[in-house]
């Protein structure tokens, strides 16, 4: 039964200095931007079965920068209650005074309607739309909803990283197929062994604001068996395009290896739980998801001479 749980109320102090551009730069959260553009660009290599071209790839970078930034400053802005209490978010610019709670959500709307115009007039409109569904999912119908009223937020959720693909694949052909579909569906069932992961981290931090996470309302051990069982889903859509004919072998082997690893991990932490053990395979699955797009696009430049004049 899903626990309703309170969070503390909003209390905005004023900075205590003046903010500089690293403080606004760290509201972005620069390592989520940087994964975020990962299966964004990988998904252009993948569409292209080669290199994009070059002005292509830098406006989509600048685009996917921003619109993953500004959702995550906007994110900020909406946890600002919550995150000075938690020890994972409290050194955060917002938590700290280091930037006005109105200068982040200005920021951060500034950046994704930014973001939307450099799509719309250097990519296409359909990547620009996309841009901006991803980060109306995350900062507004994740953060704003989700996180808060459900324990399956994160799996609800889920959807607005693993919107990125379709940005990049819109970008190079200006309309999605189903191997697009497929790098959706792959981040989709990535994302809650990935987030559980950490969760199980830094339980007691979403007890204490009164977050409904996953292991908070029904304990870590069905999480850890859930982890498993997301695995498994993960690792058979991983294996899809090379049913499809899309991918090869090279990479139905590489997705193989990488899935059975991710899965090796998930099986021992239920079986075994500790922090450690949570903390490994969060770190893992970061690397796994990294290695999993660069298996692809070798795979379509080896079957294309992608590279090749």
């Amino acid at each position: 039964m899903t626990q309703q749980l309170e969070a503390t109320p909003v209390h905005d102090a004023p900075p205590v200095a003046r903010p500089n551009i690293g403080d606004y730069w760290r509201l972005t959260k620069p390592t989520i931007v940087v994964l975020l553009l990962i299966t964004t660009i990988g998904a252009m290599f993948i569409a292209a079965e080669g290199a994009p071209p070059l002005d292509l790839l830098f406006w989509v970078f600048i685009g996917g920068s921003l619109a993953a930034g500004g959702a995550n400053a906007i994110n900020s802005f909406v946890d600002r209650d919550i995150d000075p209490l938690m020890s994972r978010t409290s050194q955060r610019p917002l938590p700290r005074n280091r930037v006005p709670p109105l200068h982040a959500l200005l920021f951060g709307v500034g950046a994704v309607l930014l973001s939307v115009l450099v799509y719309g007039l250097f990519v296409n409109w359909l990547s620009a739309g996309l841009a901006l569904l991803g980060a109306i999912y995350y900062a507004g119908i994740y953060t704003g909803y989700l996180k808060r009223s459900t324990p399956h937020n994160i799996v609800i959720g889920g959807g607005a990283g693993a919107i990125p693909p379709l940005v990049g694949w819109a970008a190079v052909h200006g309309s999605l197929d189903f191997l697009a579909f497929v790098l959706f569906a792959i981040i989709f069932f990535w994302t809650p062994p990935h987030t559980w992961a950490l969760t199980l981290l830094v339980q007691k931090d979403y007890e204490r604001v009164g977050v409904p996470m996953f292991p908070v309302v029904f304990g870590e051990d069905e999480t850890r068996r859930q982890m498993v069982l997301y695995t498994i889903v993960l690792v058979g859509i991983t294996l899809l395009p090379v049913a499809t004919g899309d991918l090869s072998l090279f990479y139905g082997a590489a997705a193989l290896l990488l899935g059975s690893e991710f899965l090796r991990q998930a099986l021992i932490l239920w079986r075994r739980p500790s922090k450690s053990r949570s903390n490994r395979l969060y770190r893992f699955s970061n690397n796994y998801l990294a290695l999993l797009f660069l298996a692809m696009v070798l795979d379509r430049i080896f079957a294309t001479g992608g590279f090749l004049p």
